[in-house]
């Protein structure tokens, strides 16, 4: 079965349910990634971070999926912002890649100190204008860096992918996202696998037949976020797919929605600096 997708502000689609490739090492993203598009997902999501760029897109070119049919985004790094630099690091990505064009560009982080994340866009504007890209976008920028970068560009950001699970359910910065029509992108959907074992979630998955995994990707999409488990384990990737015939009730989605304690398990966006 198919992901459904989810319509962007500029017309273009997004499967809703895909892989993310953070912190798998190259030599294990080659396979996830295969067996992944084996099993159905038409969405990959990598970073130049990730030092797995290419794996991605040797996966890609040897699984004889058509390129048009499979969404791939990857990320501008951090020590790369600034208009030249980006137009360069985007063209090393595409080579790893070996892409004609790309899905989705996100600035990765904001770096708000640094400053440079409107002339990034800019330059991310002008390779969506050369057709090199067809979405840009952002991830983990906080309600002050998207209305700045709004108003400094009068673009507004297709998706802002940000750490979102049940414990840090980032209330306030989804509303901005539905008041400027941004599509929400969870990273860390699963609270980087802490909330696999808890009681609440684990209550759900037995009513339903389902892993506790399954229920919480069910979860984000059912609050209408974009979601991208990560797993370099075969069964798990391919279970992680498997969310499209249940439906949480109501009860259940709050259950699992009580869960919210603010507890952020990656860097706070308003202050990470980090160029390594």
């Amino acid at each position: 079965m198919a992901s459904p997708s989810i319509t962007l502000n500029d017309g273009n689609s997004i499967p809703q349910v895909g892989l993310g490739v953070w912190q798998t090492p190259p030599e294990d993203t080659e396979r996830a990634a295969a067996t992944a598009l084996e099993a159905g997902y038409r969405h990959i999501d990598t970073a130049a971070a990730y030092r797995n760029e290419r794996e991605v897109g040797q996966a890609l070119a040897t699984s004889g999926v058509p390129r048009e049919e499979v969404y791939i985004t990857t990320k501008l790094w951090n020590s790369d912002q600034g208009y030249d630099t980006t137009l360069t690091a985007f063209d090393k990505s595409m080579q790893r890649l070996g892409l004609e064009y790309l899905d989705l560009y996100l600035i990765h982080w904001p770096m708000p100190k640094t400053n440079k994340f409107v002339d990034t866009f800019k330059a991310f504007a002008e390779l969506k204008e050369q057709g090199r890209i067809r979405s840009i976008g952002v991830s983990n920028f906080e309600p002050e860096h998207l209305r700045a970068l709004v108003d400094a560009t009068g673009i507004v950001p297709t998706v802002n992918q940000i750490e979102l699970h049940p414990l840090l359910q980032q209330e306030e910065l989804r509303e901005v996202h539905a008041q400027l029509g941004i599509a929400t992108e969870a990273w860390s959907p699963l609270g980087q696998g802490s909330l696999l074992s808890n009681e609440t979630v684990t209550a759900v998955a037995e009513a339903h037949g389902k892993t506790p995994a399954q229920v919480l990707i069910r979860w984000h999409m059912q609050l209408g976020n974009i979601v991208i488990p990560k797993s370099v384990t075969p069964e798990r990737i391919v279970s992680n797919f498997d969310v499209f015939d249940f439906e949480l009730s109501e009860q259940d989605m709050a259950s699992v929605s009580s869960l919210g304690d603010g507890t952020r398990l990656g860097p706070d966006p308003k202050n990470f600096e980090f160029t390594g």
